[in-house]
């Protein structure tokens, strides 16, 4: 019966004390989520997850705390732990285990290395059945080894996420500088010349530079496996990953994709979906192409580009950039747009004093980076050991 061990089964769990292997009909219930209206004021409510988090608050919940959250549709292999009473949508399971023979936590972690896209049956929207979950099978050891590895992962966790806040604190600082030395860009209190985005572009181009698109469409042969150039997409950028997520072309398509080589330095915008996002493009030591939807700058020797990408980063940059986009549902902005945004350009020996500081701080930000991702590997290292 769902959520209940046979008594035969639980005796020999504790006489053992070994791992031994159940189904999650053995050791959970699943509940259903139910839709509900959210309030506006969270205080002594409760929270609504959907399968990407929290979506809002309702006066009542109907999963206790310490549950697991899967996702039903959509988001289905994003796991997450609820430690308070919540109400999950339709659009999410929630899994209550045993507390006296599995522990929560240790039933998150297995969620969090089970690939449960592999269930999944729709080409569509990634969904997940009730009766497919309840097949699951997990290894389950005695309740103290399950603590110790809770414990050990946990810990892993906590300094991933202090690293984290250290990244972002650096950001901060960054954009504090920029404040104390040229003032707020809204206003431009110093007084600093203005000048618009056209004139400080040394070149401005896209993929489609290189002509019509079923010019494009003919040379286009971007691969999985290694080739001479990279073509690089937006998703590298943000997800920061220039080096296993990555696509490919031949010499021949980087060759005629000249207009849209990319060397390192430029100023990477996205065109549409996320439109207005921009990125600094890393220096890689390797051809480089740049793939579709996506518009890059060089710019011009009269403005450092440290210096632009941050004034585009303070709120009144990202307020210029927004006024740029077009589209209701599909977001969408044009070179056009872009080259009519105002500058604030100050002197360039003030630029050169700001950029010293962002390469300083740059610097302890690679340090950082370097800290989080190899406490990355070592927590994705024991997932693996502990949950196969």
């Amino acid at each position: 019966m769902s959520g209940k061990l046979s008594e035969r089964k639980e005796m020999q769990i504790r006489i053992c004390g070994k791992k031994m292997e159940y189904r999650f009909e053995d050791i959970l219930e699943i509940r259903n989520g139910k839709n509900q209206k959210a309030v506006e004021n969270p205080e002594g409510r409760y929270p609504i997850y959907g399968s990407g988090g929290v979506i809002g608050y309702a006066d009542d919940y109907i999963c206790e705390a310490d549950t697991i959250i899967i996702g039903r549709k959509g988001s289905i292999n994003n796991p997450i732990y609820a430690s308070e009473p919540f109400w999950n949508v339709d659009t999410a399971f929630g899994l209550s285990v045993k507390k006296d023979f599995v522990l929560p936590r240790y039933l998150y972690y297995f969620c969090k290395k089970f690939d449960f896209g592999k269930l999944n049956k729709t080409v569509t929207v990634p969904s997940l059945t009730k009766s497919d979950l309840l097949k699951i099978k997990i290894n389950v050891p005695v309740k103290e080894e399950q603590q110790a590895i809770i414990d050990k992962l946990m810990k892993i966790e906590s300094i991933m996420a202090f690293r984290k806040i250290e990244l972002d604190y650096l950001d901060v600082l960054i954009k504090a500088r920029f404040v104390e030395m040229f003032g707020n860009a809204r206003e431009n209190p110093k007084g600093y010349k203005m000048v618009l985005f056209n004139d400080i572009v040394e070149y401005m181009g896209d993929i489609g530079s290189n002509g019509a698109n079923k010019v494009i469409v003919n040379h286009l042969d971007m691969k999985d496996e290694e080739d001479y150039a990279m073509m690089v997409r937006f998703t590298n950028f943000t997800k920061n990953d220039f080096e296993d997520d990555v696509k490919f072309v031949s010499k021949e398509a980087y060759d005629f994709f000249k207009k849209s080589q990319i060397f390192g330095g430029e100023l990477i915008i996205c065109k549409i979906g996320s439109a207005g996002q921009n990125y600094v493009m890393p220096y890689l030591d390797r051809p480089v192409s740049l793939g579709l939807n996506q518009i890059m700058v060089r710019i011009k020797d009269i403005i450092l580009m440290p210096y632009l990408y941050q004034y585009l980063h303070t709120d009144y940059g990202e307020l210029l950039i927004s006024g740029c986009i077009n589209g209701a549902v599909t977001k969408t902005i044009t070179k056009t747009e872009l080259k009519k945004i105002p500058v604030m350009l100050p002197p360039m020996e003030l630029q050169k004093k700001f950029v010293d500081f962002v390469i300083q701080v740059d610097k302890s930000k690679v340090a950082v980076q370097r800290a989080l991702d190899e406490t990355q590997i070592l927590f994705d290292s024991l997932m693996q050991k502990y949950f196969g």
